[in-house]
C-alpha cells in the first residue's frame, strides 16, 4: 500500500488570512502554483486559489491591496492524512474534482500537500489514466 506520506510534497508555502490578495497572487507567481493553503500557524483555515482571486476578488471589485485572503478563501477544504492510502485520496480527488489536497497529521497540523501530479507520477506509465480518473466529471445516476 502506498500512503500519502510516500508521495506528498512537504515543502508547502502557506499564507495567512490577513495577507492581501496581491500578496497571495505574488506568492503564487513566485512558486508557480495555483493555490495556497491558508493557515494560522500550522492550523489549516482554508485554501485560496488563483481563481478565487480573479472571480471572487477582482470580478467583485475588491482592491488587491486592501482585500484580505480571508475575504475570498474557501473555508471548507477536503483534506487527507499522512497515513491514508493514496488510492483513497485519488478517489476523493476524482469524486470532488480536486487537483490538490492538503495533508494533515494525526493532530490536524498541516504537514504537506498531495497534488494531481504527485498521484499521476505514482501511477508510473498510467499518467493518462490517473489524470482522466481525477479530471472526468462524475456522472449523475439516471432517474
Amino acid at each position: 500500500m502506498t500512503t500519502i506520506a510516500d508521495i506528498m510534497s512537504t515543502d508547502v508555502r502557506t499564507i495567512q488570512p490577513q495577507e492581501s490578495l496581491r500578496r497571495a497572487a505574488q506568492c503564487m507567481q513566485e512558486l508557480d502554483v495555483g493555490a495556497l493553503p491558508v493557515c494560522d500557524g500550522e492550523r489549516l483555515l482554508g485554501m485560496v486559489t488563483d481563481r478565487d482571486i480573479t472571480v471572487r476578488g477582482i470580478a467583485d471589485g475588491l482592491h488587491p491591496d486592501h482585500a484580505c485572503v480571508s475575504d475570498i478563501m474557501s473555508p471548507q477544504v477536503e483534506t487527507c492524512t499522512v497515513d491514508q492510502d493514496a488510492d483513497d485520496a485519488k478517489r476523493l480527488m476524482g469524486a470532488k474534482q480536486l487537483r490538490r489536497l492538503p495533508v494533515l497529521d494525526r493532530t490536524g497540523r498541516l504537514v504537506g500537500i498531495v497534488s494531481l501530479g504527485d498521484l499521476a507520477v505514482r501511477e508510473s506509465g498510467h499518467i493518462d489514466r490517473a489524470l482522466r480518473e481525477i479530471s472526468e466529471p462524475a456522472v449523475a445516476p439516471a432517474h
